[in-house]
């Protein structure tokens, strides 16, 4: 075995040459001052002693903490939703983690003015009155349906800014844009939502897009959109192209749509998560009929925006089932939904329903419970003054009788 470097230098010490006429000298194992304390990274094979004091100690421990934090924690797939923000922690990754965007990293401005090759969505209304839509966009001078899509503009708007952007409208309350900020109608298009979301409630997702023209099909590659454009390149025929974003649009505004429920569920259930701890101390039901009954209607309500009331749940959306199978919408739309877990998602968000509808039950029986509590109380109050009344009428019966007897014994003893 080695030896350490602490017997390496102890036993060097054993070796060294002492006088015969006096004390061994003292000597310093290095050239410090006598009165100085050793540091720590004397003889010392650890690198952190070795550096201790330094600033690259610092940083190698920095660099490490950050390192192990990755390991536990591993960078998710789908970012976290970023509600009512210009910028989606998508975003931030993609920016940063694309090779062509350089090694020192962006800055915030460049991220908030870069928005050449991101698809965004934003959902800010439960639906949209199509025909203001189409009025609102015509006035503010963009081109409506460019391309010549034969697809309803009760389904879905398609609108181009003057810098070839795209911006598509869905009437689930969408706004779905390409090259452009996700905010630049959303204003304007106000005006038209019914049942606007808060400020809070918004929901905001990006995809990072490209584009390839040496394909003739699009396609999704992890979370980047890779749109094929060789038939553009080649003929000038964008209808492809545009086809595709649609369908791409729709199943990110399907996601979009579904991140505001998974937030108005989190709400619900942080309404309601202080329940179970007040049932289990058992010191009695504190809610009322009226919170009941609030919170029951609550539930049904999301869970009927989720499978009635939408289009969510279909495995595809209406604009898509007449389109024809070479051009491969469809795909384009399940590719969308794969990639961001939608279909699990769904499935995630119903089990969660069924534990929220597991309490609104529990809290309708206690409240039945109470309530029938409270009718005997009242049932057994009524017989008891009943009762009181009864045993009155017996007593005041009993003192006339007597009073009477009375009466007919004075009466006989007179006689």
């Amino acid at each position: 075995m080695r030896p350490s470097p602490s017997r390496i230098a102890l036993h060097a010490v054993r070796q060294l040459p002492t006088s015969v006429s006096g004390p061994r000298p003292l000597r310093s194992f290095h050239i410090t001052a006598p009165c100085q304390p050793r540091k720590r990274s004397f003889f010392t094979s650890n690198p952190y002693l070795a550096l201790n004091g330094t600033d690259d100690f610092k940083s190698a421990r920095e660099n490490d903490k950050m390192q192990a934090s990755v390991a536990q924690h591993p960078t998710k797939r789908k970012a976290t939703r970023a509600t009512t923000a210009k910028n989606s922690l998508r975003r931030v990754a993609l920016i940063a983690q694309s090779p062509k965007r350089g090694t020192e990293g962006p800055v915030a401005g460049d991220i908030e003015a870069d928005t050449t090759n991101l698809v965004s969505a934003t959902c800010v209304a439960e639906s949209f009155k199509m025909p203001m839509v189409l009025d609102i966009l015509s006035s503010h001078g963009f081109a409506i349906n460019p391309d010549g899509t034969d697809f309803d503009a009760n389904e879905v708007v398609h609108a181009r800014g003057v810098n070839g952007g795209d911006i598509f409208v869905f009437p689930s309350g969408t706004i779905v844009t390409w090259s452009l900020p996700p905010d630049v109608v959303t204003r304007q298009l106000m005006r038209a939502a019914e049942e606007p979301h808060q400020a809070v409630m918004r929901e905001l997702e990006d995809l990072e897009f490209t584009t390839d023209v040496n394909r003739e099909t699009s396609t999704m590659k992890g979370d980047i959109v890779v749109l094929g454009t060789r038939k553009e390149n080649k003929e000038g025929d964008t209808l492809d192209t545009t086809l595709a974003k649609v369908a791409f649009s729709s199943g990110l505004a399907r996601s979009t749509k579904l991140a505001v429920l998974e937030s108005a569920l989190t709400s619900y259930f942080e309404s309601t998560r202080k329940i179970p701890h007040i049932l289990s101390r058992g010191a009695g039901f504190p809610f009322g009929r009226k919170f009941i009954l609030q919170k029951t209607g609550e539930l049904l309500g999301l869970r009927a925006r989720l499978n009635h009331y939408s289009e969510l749940t279909d495995s595809l959306p209406d604009i898509l089932w007449d389109s024809r199978s070479e051009l491969g919408l469809e795909g384009y739309y399940e590719q969308v939904g794969r990639a961001l877990d939608v279909n699990v998602r769904i499935r995630t968000l119903n089990q969660k329903m069924d534990y929220a509808q597991e309490i609104a039950s529990v809290l309708r029986e206690m409240s039945s419970e109470q309530h029938g509590t409270r009718l005997e109380i009242i049932i057994i109050l009524l017989i008891a003054v009943e009762v009181i009344f009864e045993l009155r009428r017996i007593f005041l019966e009993w003192a006339q009788e007597r009073e009477a007897a009375k009466e007919a014994a004075l009466a006989l003893q007179g006689n």
